[in-house]
């Protein structure tokens, strides 16, 4: 019985392991993220602008805080990031944006229109592009 209690036990260890490795593959950007920095229309944006931002992102849910509170949900896949505000001050919204994961940065060029995807990360002939590099927060 002892012996059928710790089969069972080790099981359901290894499954949850195997679960969450194959989690993270699914949704690579989980996790807190705070920016390093931003740029708009060309504009590097002091760091004392940043405050103590931080983007929380959790498979299909985003959590922004900045000088309010922003969530509501996300889809990225093949570089490319569908943003739609739920609660906030971008309720209703929908943006559309640009990312890439390197060297545990994140870089996501968002279009504020939201009327179609940056083609660079490049936001200098574009004010309503914004670009925010972020690193993963301390655990």
């Amino acid at each position: 019985m002892r012996q059928l209690f710790f089969l069972l036990l080790l099981c359901t260890c290894i499954s949850c392991l195997v679960t969450h490795d194959l989690h993270h593959k699914d949704y690579p950007l989980n996790g807190d993220w705070v920016p390093i920095q931003q740029e708009m229309a060309g504009k590097i944006l002091p760091m004392m602008a940043m405050g103590d931002q931080k983007l929380t992102l959790k498979d299909t849910s985003y959590t922004l805080v900045a000088e309010s509170v922003d969530k509501g949900s996300v889809h990225y896949a093949n570089g490319k990031m569908d943003i739609y505000g739920r609660d906030g001050v971008n309720a209703g919204k929908h943006f559309m944006a640009i990312y890439k994961l390197e060297n545990e940065q994140l870089t996501v060029c968002y279009n504020l229109m939201g009327d179609g995807y940056p083609p660079s990360y490049d936001t200098k002939q574009h004010p309503m592009y914004f670009r925010s590099v972020f690193k993963r927060a301390p655990k």
